[in-house]
């Protein structure tokens, strides 16, 4: 009986421990968000690992923070055409007490067009906050 209230509570705090590293990992998009329908770029990328191993593939890869942020400067200038940014985030699974992957959709409001697209994201969790180190987005 001993064993089986332990492996209880064992699995009672594991689900409890996904739970807050989902919501987490959804106020880190909440906060991208945010940051990008003001137009802040920088904000926006601190959802981001701020490292040279950071890895964004579109059309094609990029590694690292600073190429990445430079390559939203280039693509999206300003306010127009950056526009407003919505997630529609369809499944995040925390793999570990340190890894998660997530998908989901994007969606821009611009005058002219409303792109969009999906992403995978592997999160990792760093120094104790949960980084994207890896995006595929098209």
């Amino acid at each position: 009986m001993k064993r089986f209230l332990l492996l209880a509570a064992f699995i009672i705090a594991m689900l409890h421990a996904g739970a807050q590293s989902r919501e987490a990992i959804i106020k880190v998009m909440n906060n991208q968000m945010d940051a990008w329908n003001r137009g802040d770029l920088e904000t926006f990328m601190q959802g981001y690992w701020k490292s040279d191993s950071l890895m964004f593939v579109s059309a094609r890869p990029t590694y690292g923070w600073q190429a990445t942020l430079n390559n939203y400067k280039r693509g999206y200038p300003n306010k127009a055409a950056m526009g407003i940014l919505s997630f529609d985030i369809k499944k995040v699974e925390v793999l570990s007490d340190t890894d998660a992957f997530v998908f989901g959709a994007w969606h821009l409001k611009r005058d002219k067009d409303e792109p969009g697209g999906y992403f995978t994201l592997w999160f990792r969790k760093i120094d104790g906050e949960w980084k994207i180190v890896v995006d595929h987005t098209s």
